[in-house]
């Protein structure tokens, strides 16, 4: 069971979801392969009634462990509580391992917390500079990377996987500089044209899907009008054109990693762990 938001306001919230749930269904390894979703059909709380394996794998296609995954999932699947003086923070508080409705249900870590994450991310920043027209001059040591997360204040997990990239990319030293924003949180995305003097800036999105917030939301706050995202949007035009002059700066944005050609795996490898449990 392939588990995400999904969205009440933008299909494309789900799309990359589903196609996963069709590939992996299409590999034939699994009796069933279906996805669910909280604000869609089929929905979380009521997918596992129509399971007829008596093992289930749920991996939530998140990006970061935070409310959603440590709170909203276990909640809608039925997942025991913590027994009474246990930290009832954290997902690693519910045992990740329950027999619900007669099938044993296996509760893995979501693929945006996965290793490989820092490699997707590095050449999502190198695809959309090499792929639209790069300056001469926009190479890494000029150019700050930020990854762009939408962070949240109900669970101060939710951005940790987002700072956790920014300090393996950091350690690389590919780029001159790299910063953590949100959406949400602080430092805010909108305010990353002001925190950097290098000449170039790409901005990534770590996020599964190109819906609303990749789409839409994002590109306003890095500058964009509004109208002219939603006029972009009704053409079948990109919403953000790369690159782009912003005060000085030019600024790249790339897409959402949700079509990554290696996902399938990270979910099968998220699986294998799980299956040891």
């Amino acid at each position: 069971m392939l588990v995400a938001h999904g969205s009440t306001v933008n299909s494309q919230s789900s799309a990359p979801t589903r196609r996963l749930a069709d590939e992996l269904r299409g590999r034939g390894e699994f009796a069933q392969v279906v996805a669910a979703f909280n604000l869609e059909s089929p929905r979380i709380g009521e997918v596992l009634d129509t399971l007829d394996a008596s093992r289930v794998f749920v991996v939530p296609i998140t990006i970061s462990e935070g409310h959603f995954t440590e709170e909203t999932i276990p909640r809608l699947l039925g997942l025991s509580r913590p027994q009474a003086g246990t930290d009832t923070t954290t997902a690693s508080s519910y045992p990740r391992v329950q027999t619900l409705k007669g099938r044993r249900v296996h509760y893995c870590h979501p693929v945006g917390t996965h290793p490989s994450m820092t490699d997707v991310l590095l050449g999502r920043a190198r695809e959309v500079v090499n792929g639209h027209g790069a300056l001469p001059a926009a190479t890494p040591d000029r150019t700050a990377l930020f990854i762009a997360g939408h962070g949240t204040t109900k669970n101060s997990r939710s951005r940790e996987s987002i700072e956790a990239q920014v300090t393996l990319i950091e350690q690389r030293g590919e780029y001159a500089e790299v910063h953590a924003v949100f959406m949400e949180e602080h430092p805010f995305i909108k305010d990353c044209l002001g925190m950097s003097s290098q000449p170039h800036l790409v901005v990534v999105p770590f996020f599964i899907a190109d819906g609303l917030h990749t789409v839409e939301d994002i590109p306003v706050l890095l500058g964009e009008s509004a109208g002219d995202v939603a006029q972009r949007l009704a053409d079948g035009q990109p919403t953000w054109r790369n690159p782009t002059m912003r005060n000085s700066q030019w600024v790249w944005y790339a897409h959402a990693i949700g079509d990554e050609p290696h996902l399938p795996e990270v979910i099968l490898q998220r699986v294998r762990e799980m299956a040891q449990a």
